[in-house]
């Protein structure tokens, strides 16, 4: 039984599709099971991916941008129709028993030969407003499984609400451990800043510019992204003063092993509002402020923030609005406030759905066996 999975590469595509494969592995004891990537060649996707097991093959990847640029020309007229070409040969070879497409740029090629080849097609869309690939390809889907109650565009009846899948292993983080890890000190409430794969700098200035005030009263975990790390460092021995550096824990990425202990620990979160970061957030039962990034595509990020702020789990600012005074006044709202913070907490573990990866992992095993 072999199952191939396709998505654009990014950490929003690929976590979700490890977290299907760890609970149909859980959920089918043959041995029988077998897992295809197939997608552009990223290096994040081709390391995650390796690490579960998966048989990966790559393809051309092309990219159809909502702005004008001659890349368009190329990606339409050349890289697209040649990722079909290879994306047709290579699943004649794997001859796969289903196709489960994450979305994103080069999943296109993938799903249009899915159509071809008339192999059974199962999608997912993370966001509020689902991406053009997964518009497109769900005309053909058989189901089409979304994480927002109010997702947009797709046909209702073929339309499964289960949620973003993450990874369980992300909820099972240690105190103690996170204190090692760190540095933790524990001595104020702790605030975890991360960025996000996208927009990261935005936010990593932010808190920069009050990183001072911050830490009067907060204990700072702040993901930067790998590629900020140094520059951050660096700033923040400037930025803060001397006596208040130990409360400061800057780090550029944090891998599965090390995220589930800062989860753990964090007392509020404030993030990006991809969905993978807000499932993740729910899951973990914190509350949270969002920042949307302003540049998403069709603007998914602020309508995901919205929609989750009107569970009551999260409270929204725009990043035009980020500033140290409006921010400021909300932090202290909300650390004033720990009745407000309880509810957030609560509503935050109402609205995550954990299980959303069994449930697709289900769907997909129960549909191949009444084949």
């Amino acid at each position: 039984m072999r199952i191939l999975f396709t998505g654009g590469g990014t950490g929003g595509h690929i976590f979700p599709i490890v977290s299907i494969a760890r609970d149909m592995r859980r959920l089918y004891s043959k041995n029988d099971l077998e897992f295809f990537y197939l997608g552009p060649k990223e290096e994040f996707s081709l390391i995650m991916l390796q690490q579960e097991d998966f048989k990966i093959k790559t393809i051309v990847g092309g990219k159809i941008r909502r702005y004008f640029s001659i890349k368009n020309f190329v990606d339409v007229l050349f890289k697209i129709p040649l990722g079909v070409v290879q994306s047709f040969f290579i699943i004649l070879k794997i001859k796969p028993s289903l196709i489960f497409s994450k979305g994103g740029s080069g999943s296109i090629a993938v799903t249009f030969c899915a159509r071809l080849l008339k192999i059974p097609l199962f999608i997912h869309e993370s966001d509020v407003a689902p991406g053009l690939s997964n518009r497109v390809s769900s005309k053909w889907a058989k189901k089409i499984f979304v994480s927002f109650p109010k997702t947009e565009y797709f046909d209702p009846k073929k339309t499964i609400l289960v949620g973003n899948p993450i990874r369980k292993e992300l909820i099972e983080g240690d105190t103690e451990k996170a204190r090692e890890l760190l540095g933790l000190t524990f001595e104020k409430p702790i605030i975890l800043f991360c960025g996000g794969s996208q927009g990261a700098e935005a936010i990593n200035d932010f808190v920069l510019n009050i990183l001072n005030i911050l830490l009067e009263d907060f204990e700072i975990i702040h993901i930067t992204g790998t590629g900020n790390f140094e520059q951050v460092q660096a700033e923040s021995q400037v930025a803060a003063d001397k006596d208040l550096r130990k409360y400061y824990h800057p780090i550029n990425f944090a891998d599965e092993k090390k995220m589930k202990h800062v989860y753990k620990v964090a007392d509020l979160i404030i993030s990006r509002s991809g969905a993978g970061s807000i499932f993740e957030i729910a899951a973990a039962g914190k509350p949270s402020i969002l920042v949307p990034l302003p540049t998403a595509a069709a603007d998914h990020q602020a309508k995901n923030a919205y929609v989750y702020a009107e569970a009551g789990a999260a409270i929204v600012i725009e990043q035009a609005n980020l500033t140290k005074n409006f921010f400021m006044e909300k932090l202290q709202y909300l650390f004033l406030h720990p009745e407000v913070l309880e509810k957030m907490q609560n509503e935050a573990l109402r609205f995550s759905k954990p299980l959303a990866g069994k449930a697709i992992a289900r769907e997909i095993l129960e549909y191949l066996m009444l084949q």
